[in-house]
């Protein structure tokens, strides 16, 4: 099979169900593994479902055994051990009795993470302009690449001060729901919220965030935790698989 870049990587998308190892770290406490199977994959990236949340930007480290015509370098290896980009995360709506679970695109960096990565964790990323000699793709710290334009990028999404009744929900170490509350939002935005909180959540964790009023339930990462003045305490929140609906709030 001959592959000339990634302008074909749609066209030569394999549905191939090869069982896939995916590890990843959350923070500079929380590490996880997890045993999924492939939906399809391409020399330079891959589809699969975990029952665990993650985002956009995050590194995985993936163990697969890659068809040899497929790989971009250790060909002559058993198995094919890969940094990769998340690009893309859908929940799974849960079957009944079932857990949500979460199908996740990600892009092929290489054979070694970048040394940020070793240092945060919970860095974020984005794909550069440049790709690497055998066609991966190569990446940028987003908070670096995006500093100078963040607040423009921003500064049109409105914070709404809006009291919105939701149920927080968070994932542990194993993706299970670990801890629960019901409070209300002090602002929300389309893509993220300050919610009050008597939870201990640290930073690049993941919750779940429902409310009954909007008929919604939506992915967040921990930002940060704050308390204010008055000595409550705040979770900030990004969204990570959707928007909320406030249109006509």
């Amino acid at each position: 099979m001959k592959f000339d870049g990634k302008s074909r990587r749609v066209r030569e998308r394999l549905e191939l169900a090869l069982p896939v190892r995916i590890y990843g770290r959350d923070n500079e406490e929380v590490e996880w593994v997890e045993r999924s199977r492939l939906l399809d994959v391409t020399p330079f990236g891959a589809r699969f479902v975990i029952p665990r949340p993650t985002e956009p930007g995050r590194l995985l480290h993936l163990t697969l055994p890659m068809p040899r015509q497929l790989r971009c370098f250790d060909h002559v290896e058993d198995q094919y051990r890969v940094w990769a980009l998340v690009r893309n995360i859908k929940a799974i709506p849960a079957e009944q009795g079932g857990a949500v679970r979460f199908e996740v695109g990600v892009a092929f960096i290489g054979k070694r993470p970048p040394a940020s990565y070793e240092t945060n964790p919970a860095q974020r990323y984005d794909v550069a302009a440049t790709a690497t000699e055998s066609g991966l793709w190569t990446i940028q710290e987003q908070e670096e690449r995006d500093r100078s334009a963040l607040s423009e990028k921003l500064r049109p999404e409105t914070r709404h001060s809006m009291a919105i009744d939701v149920i927080v929900e968070v994932f542990d170490e194993k993706g299970n729901v670990s801890q629960r509350e019901t409070t209300v939002t002090e602002n929300i935005s389309r893509r993220g919220a300050a919610v009050f909180t008597t939870l201990e959540v640290a930073s690049g964790r993941f919750v779940r965030l429902t409310s009954s009023q909007y008929q919604i339930s939506v992915i967040a990462a921990v930002r940060g935790r704050r308390k204010g003045a008055e000595g409550i305490t705040r979770l900030h929140l990004e969204f990570v698989d959707k928007q909320w609906p406030l249109e006509g709030s």
